[in-house]
């Protein structure tokens, strides 16, 4: 089996990382070398809303020197990825621009969903110890520069995922803003944090236990990576031990400090930083100790390109993340779960029978379930223009593992369930990232969710069995039942209209009943 070559390029708030990757066969994925570059890009984000020349000049050096290394391991791809230090900027698109003309590497952006959920692919790169961990109450506290990502699985499934906005470089310019002594910064820190902490656990923690933490930041991580290779010990952090680092870091100098802990001076009171809020998260959590695997976004970056290029397949299945979070939103806004996943029954039966019309995939599949799960959420805010309410939910409320272009694709084919869909033409002005590719598959997908639903517009889930065959020209849907389906019949008729527009097939309701 040839061997492929691929570099992970990690354009990050505090550092450049490039990390090389060789997969030599199945689930087989060795990292060969990691080269970081320090560049304090975040700091003037987070202050100015810009990057200075200065440091646009030195990112694109270092860019340059990554694209000279990649040569030199002839990689065979490569993914470079910017976090919330370029997200956030004013002009991102120039950034973006300015960095391919100088360096010929393109550097995509991720939505902060996007982020999370690679590095929560990074975590699954660990293997076993992933799966043994997340088997039981366990929260992954993902702390980047910009903020912090807080997700609780339960019994191998994610239960919730919530950003708040306390990431360590954007702490670390409040204080600064603020002139803060050394003496102060704890303190500091604890007012910015607990409040939005305790905001948190009322809305999302209840009354869940959480057994375990498994930490993924740029700050503690390393240190107990390198606690490792000295005491042969696991990657596990008591709470006590994450004390003594406080301590430590409370009563000794930066210098001293940054040679004890191995890192550069400029390093310390993000360590500081991140020690602080992890062992306030820990407390509010309750948890009795915190995995830090030392894994980093490039490790999930990797981990997705294995997946792509089928040289790597892990047992656990993140598409199915994707539905809990959306499940756990429809839940929130009083959505019934027994009508959503008969919907969701219904329009995967219609999206499987018609695959060699439609032309779609898995992802679009999985977009036509998101939607089904959260057809109606607008409800909870008014049973007048759901569809409007229902969009304004999902655009407002992050799912993890989406991007913001897929979250409106979802958006929009809820909004068209309920109300006139709008065509492409008419569009133009409105603020909208769709492009007509998406807005035809939209299209599509409206055209199914409308016919499942009409299927059950009584809400009481009458369709038993449902079959779907394509067959001359026509969708033959053949349900069991021995209700009355009059109801049915006549939102069918009138969903067919749209789907044959869409398909220029025509579907057919037959009604089986069984003695």
């Amino acid at each position: 089996m040839s061997v492929k070559t691929f570099a992970a390029i990690d354009v990050g708030s505090f550092e450049l990382t490039m990390k090389i990757f060789e997969f030599s066969g199945k689930n087989s994925m060795r990292e060969i070398d990691c080269i970081t570059q320090r560049i304090d890009l975040g700091t003037d984000t987070y202050a100015h809303g810009k990057i200075s020349n200065e440091k646009m000049d030195e990112l694109c050096r270092t860019l340059k020197e990554f694209a000279a290394i990649m040569k030199s391991y002839q990689v065979s791809a490569y993914r470079a990825y910017g976090t919330s230090a370029i997200r956030e900027t004013k002009n991102t698109i120039i950034i973006q621009d300015q960095i391919e003309q100088r360096t010929g590497i393109r550097v995509e952006l991720l939505s902060n969903s996007e982020q999370r959920f690679l590095d929560y692919k990074s975590i699954a790169s660990k293997g076993e110890s992933f799966r043994r961990i997340i088997e039981g109450k366990t929260a992954i506290v993902d702390i980047g520069g910009g903020s912090i990502q807080l997700s609780l699985f339960d019994n191998d499934t994610l239960v919730s995922t919530q950003n708040i906005r306390l990431g360590v470089l954007r702490l670390q310019e409040m204080v600064n803003h603020l002139n803060a002594k050394s003496a102060q910064v704890e303190n500091l820190i604890d007012e910015l944090a607990v409040a939005q902490l305790a905001t948190y656990k009322k809305l999302y923690l209840k009354e869940r236990e959480i057994e375990n933490i498994i930490i993924v930041d740029d700050y503690i991580s390393p240190w107990a990576v390198r606690r490792v290779y000295k005491n042969s010990t696991q990657t596990v952090i008591s709470i006590s031990e994450l004390d003594e680092l406080l301590d430590m870091l409370r009563h000794t100098g930066t210098m001293e400090a940054a040679k004890k802990l191995d890192i550069s001076e400029e390093k310390v009171p993000l360590v500081f930083i991140s020690a602080v809020l992890t062992k306030r998260i820990a407390q509010m959590l309750e948890a009795k100790q915190v995995w830090a695997p030392g894994v980093t976004l490039s490790d999930g970056m990797a981990y997705e390109y294995a997946e792509q290029i089928k040289m790597f397949r892990g047992e656990h299945d993140f598409a199915e993340d994707i539905i809990a979070c959306a499940m756990n939103i429809s839940k929130r806004y009083m959505g019934s779960r027994k009508r959503a996943e008969t919907l969701e029954k219904l329009t995967t039966t219609i999206f499987d029978s018609m695959k060699k019309i439609h032309g779609l995939g898995a992802r679009e599949r999985l977009y036509l379930r998101l939607a089904s799960i959260l057809h109606d959420c607008g409800k909870y805010i008014s049973l007048v223009n759901i569809g409007e309410n229902s969009y304004n939910i999902i655009m407002a409320t992050e799912i993890i593992g989406l991007s913001h272009v897929e979250r409106e694709i979802v958006a929009n084919i809820v909004r068209f369930n309920h109300s006139e869909f709008v065509y492409y033409g008419h569009m133009q002005g409105q603020m909208t990232l769709l492009d007509k590719d998406s807005y035809l598959m939209i299209a599509k997908l409206t055209a199914i969710l409308r016919l499942a639903n009409s299927l059950d517009r009584s809400h009481k889930q009458k369709m038993k069995g449902a079959k779907a065959m394509l067959q001359d020209g026509k969708l033959i849907l053949t349900v069991n039942t021995q209700e009355d389906i009059t109801l049915e019949i006549g939102f069918f008729e009138a969903s067919a209209e749209f789907f044959k527009e869409v398909f220029s097939v025509t579907p057919v309701l037959k009604q089986k009943k069984n003695l």
